[in-house]
């Protein structure tokens, strides 16, 4: 489907950029990686059939921010927030390291890139 509107098009081209790209995947996957900790906080409110104001009252914090970070379609919670949040519920927060697979690919891409850039300046 083409882009419809200005800013849609200009966003096409600039993705076009391989730089640009990259900053954008790894911009996607901090969305989705803070998307899937705030699913997971409400997915366990609602196994415990807690309220978002219950649940609120637990971690300390104002129910409309609580409500609002559950209801959102972007939300962009702080650190201090995901875990009280997690602590209210008894989840743990754990950071790990990546899979192999995912960040090694972006090693292998990255280094075939710059032996490409070297490559054609060489020649």
């Amino acid at each position: 489907m083409a882009a419809r509107t200005g800013a849609e098009r200009y966003f096409e081209k600039q993705r076009t950029d391989p730089e640009y790209e990259r900053f954008y995947q790894d911009a996607a996957a901090s969305v989705r990686a803070i998307d899937g900790l705030v699913r997971s906080i409400d997915a366990q409110r609602e196994a415990l059939g807690l309220s978002k104001a219950e649940l609120a009252r637990r971690a300390g914090l104002p129910p409309e921010a609580v409500r609002r970070l559950l209801t959102t379609r972007s939300p962009n919670p702080t650190a201090t927030t995901l875990v009280a949040l997690a602590r209210a519920l008894k989840l743990d927060l754990v950071a790990e390291p990546r899979t192999k697979p995912a960040w090694h690919a972006r090693k292998v891409a990255a280094k075939k890139r710059t032996q490409m850039t070297a490559f054609i300046l060489l020649s």
